[in-house]
């Protein structure tokens, strides 16, 4: 049976934006979620809705500017797929410019800023620890009980969701280097082959440990805490195949997770007052 021309619409949508549903929607979900003093649970399909529309915009962005990448990476992507014209994807791209900033206004002035921000750096083709951090902004300001300001928490924790960003995104490099070299990109791993993989697993500590130290964890937390991070680098120092290296990058955006996990147990919990097995039911269902 044929599905209908909507439902083949939303895939393609969908299709734009599924290698970065496990990257951006779900770990910016949650670290919203944790930040900010959530007004209540209704409030996380409006966060999720949010930081989707824009990472669609995002997307379809990047996908129109470089479809000779993902003819290399991507195959099943709309555009190398054929199924959206690039003249379709281009259009598409204009018009989620002003939809994504009506969107944001829905909410508040503060909210269309962020948007703004995100659309600064998309200009650029840099998905870059800035823009992430307007990503985590905007869906902090969407998750609060006011969207026009965050409080001290909030801050912290996008400043410091934005600095392990900045320091280990490149771990998504690594699956991509034989369609990057084939294309002339220089990345950490093409560049620097003898030491990329230890770019992996020595920040990812340090900020493990640090972030231990900063949120007071007991030592079982912290030990548990600062194991995933070394494991998570290990599989990348052990790996030697593309697969070994999708496998590691599964695993470093479950690690990303845990930043906003380690808030939640530091303020104990979703801020709306959700009890801490809410997040523990959450994370394993992601």
């Amino acid at each position: 049976m044929k599905s209908p021309p909507f439902a083949g619409a939303l895939y393609t949508l969908y299709l734009f934006t599924k290698s970065d549903i496990k990257t951006t929607v779900i770990p910016i979900t949650f670290l919203a979620s944790a930040s900010a003093p959530l007004a209540s649970i209704s409030r996380l399909p409006h966060i999720t809705f949010w930081i989707w529309l824009h990472l669609l915009q995002f997307d379809v962005s990047n996908q129109t500017m470089d479809p000779e990448e993902d003819a290399m990476n991507k195959q099943d992507r709309p555009l190398p797929s054929k199924r959206m014209t690039l003249e379709q994807a281009i259009i598409l791209r204009w018009i989620l410019v002003p939809l994504c900033f009506a969107w944001s206004l829905c909410y508040s002035v503060e909210t269309l800023y962020a948007s703004i921000a995100l659309r600064h750096w998309f200009i650029r083709n840099a998905v870059n620890a800035a823009g992430f951090a307007a990503f985590e902004v905007g869906a902090t300001l969407v998750a609060g009980y006011t969207a026009s300001r965050l409080d001290h928490i909030a801050v912290i924790s996008v400043a410091i969701s934005g600095g392990i960003f900045a320091t280990t995104i490149h771990a998504q490099d690594f699956k991509d280097v034989d369609g990057d070299r084939a294309i002339g990109r220089r990345t950490i791993p093409i560049v620097l082959p003898s030491i990329a993989r230890w770019t992996v697993i020595i920040p990812l500590t340090l900020w493990s440990l640090g972030l231990a130290f900063v949120w007071e964890l007991d030592l079982i937390a912290a030990l548990v805490f600062v194991s995933l991070a070394i494991s998570v680098g290990t599989q990348y120092l052990r790996s030697t195949s593309v697969r070994g290296d999708q496998v590691g990058f599964y695993w470093y955006n479950v690690r990303r997770r845990a930043p906003s996990v380690g808030l939640a147990l530091r303020v104990g919990g979703f801020r709306c007052g959700c009890p801490l097995h809410m997040l523990s039911r959450a994370t394993t269902e992601f």
